[in-house]
């Protein structure tokens, strides 16, 4: 299991939290306290923060500790392309707001430091949230659409940040009336400090077990929707996202963190995380 602590909190529309881990290191039930303390003295040795952008759709440039500002938009995924291209939630084209009913999370982890992004589930519920949104096209007579969204689409997550490039991540499926997916792997690329691109990265099904036993098109592990207690089962579905960093700071020092979650891609950092708060929790 690995060790994670909760260093701050930045969320909008919706709860969430924000776990680093100063190092990733395995350890045994005997070494956790042992390794907390360790966790702790790295990080109070970390350099401050000097990056001043905490709005997730203006340009920043960072260093090696700094805190980085993105987002996380979920809806549907045709309401993220304009004239079939998709763009920056930014982006006011995309209309998000409003009757799109999308929802936002954002969040500031530390550059090049492995983070767990978790959002509750009882205040998010990307099922609910595609439902409305196909309704809403069913009352506007629009037949094919609606039966398009309710066959086809659930909720969604995008990725963002940055104004000039304006960075966005694909579209990945959350949730919808079948299954709902946990655990995502996100890699924010930098160079010389400017994020150039967010992507998710899969996995396969290797590490399903348990509750997330279910394999979706051989690369997500997710659980049954219904089990979930956002809609009136007993599993906690919260959602649970890995941040790691490549490429380059603007002092030209290369980001280690995504080659430490490659070595550890057998393994959920959320699925630990909850076996280790299940321990200390039980005690």
């Amino acid at each position: 299991m690995y060790v994670l602590f909760d260093q701050q909190k930045k969320i909008k529309f919706g709860e969430g939290r924000v776990y680093h881990m100063g190092m990733a290191a395995k350890v045994t039930k005997e070494m956790v306290v042992v390794v907390v303390m360790m966790v702790v003295v790295v990080a109070i040795a970390h350099a401050g923060d000097t990056n001043p952008i905490f709005d997730p759709c203006s340009d920043a440039k960072v260093q090696r500790w700094d805190g980085f500002t993105f987002g996380l938009a979920f809806s549907t995924r045709e309401s993220f392309f304009f004239n079939q291209t998709q763009l920056s939630p930014c982006d006011r084209r995309l209309s998000l707001s409003g009757n799109n009913k999308a929802q936002l999370a954002v969040f500031r982890p530390k550059v090049d430091e492995i983070s767990l992004l978790t959002i509750n589930n009882s205040t998010f519920n990307p099922i609910l949230m595609q439902l409305f949104y196909s309704g809403v096209m069913k009352a506007l007579n629009n037949l094919d659409l609606y039966k398009n969204l309710q066959s086809t689409n659930g909720g969604y997550m995008v990725a963002f940040a940055g104004r000039q490039y304006a960075a966005r991540s694909v579209p990945v499926l959350v949730a919808d009336n079948t299954h709902t997916i946990k655990s995502f792997t996100l890699v924010l690329e930098f160079q010389k400090g400017t994020l150039q691109n967010l992507f998710w990265k899969k996995f396969g099904c290797g590490s399903c077990s348990g509750d997330s036993s279910v394999c979706v098109d051989n690369q997500d592990c997710a659980v049954s929707s219904s089990r979930c207690r956002s809609n009136g089962g007993s599993l906690n579905c919260d959602l649970g996202i890995q941040v790691a960093f490549s490429g380059t700071d603007k002092n030209d020092k290369v980001f280690n963190t995504w080659y430490e979650v490659a070595n550890l891609r057998q393994y959920s950092l959320y699925a630990l995380y909850s076996n280790l708060r299940g321990i200390f929790t039980s005690q």
